[in-house]
């Protein structure tokens, strides 16, 4: 890098010399501009006094700290407020979880009850057409077997006709008829 030299050229000793060439000769004089500036400054300050100026900077200095503590105070109010929601929302939270959990479980043991209940009333409905289902079947058997048996009988009357009709003869027949009233009397009597 270049390092820039600074040139002393008249322009440069005017811009730099001028403050100290002002301050010369007796320092109380208006001539002098130190003196001049420390007599402004004496008067600006004096004036800032006399218009009550910090007394009204340490006002409006004192209200902004005053508005910065309301600021704080609110903020840290709302901040513990914020806090007792939080708490209070935790809480109910855990207690809605607490009872959807409780809710959770009845409706387990209902549907396990349910469940048993509704395998107690299957059993009992397969007894129940099982039963019925028996029921049936000795009925169609005592039915066959009545079937068969007036078959039977049919079938036997008919043959013992045949038979009687075969080897009976109208003197026999007459006998049995005679045999047949006085058996009927005999016991009506």
């Amino acid at each position: 890098m270049r390092k820039l030299a600074l040139t002393v050229t008249p322009f440069t000793t005017l811009l730099v010399g001028t403050p100290a060439m002002a301050a010369s000769g007796p320092f109380v004089s208006l001539a002098n501009t130190n003196f001049v500036v420390l007599l402004s400054f004496i008067l600006f300050i004096a004036l800032l006094l006399k218009l009550k100026v910090p007394g009204m900077i340490g006002g409006m200095l004192d209200k902004r700290a005053d508005g910065i503590k309301s600021g704080l105070d609110e903020a840290r109010e709302l901040r513990e407020e914020a806090q007792t929601l939080l708490a209070s929302y935790e809480r109910k939270q855990k207690e809605v979880q607490a009872q959807a959990d409780r809710i959770v479980e009845t409706a387990k043991h209902e549907a396990a009850m349910a469940a048993e209940e509704a395998k107690k009333d299957l059993a009992a409905s397969i007894t129940r057409r099982l039963a019925a289902a028996v029921d049936q079947i000795a009925s169609a058997e005592a039915s066959a077997v009545r079937e068969v048996r007036d078959q039977a009988v049919v079938i036997a009357i008919g043959a013992a006709n045949d038979v009687i009709t075969k080897q009976m003869t109208a003197a026999s027949g007459n006998a049995l008829i005679d045999d047949a009233i006085a058996d009927v009397a005999a016991k009506i009597h």
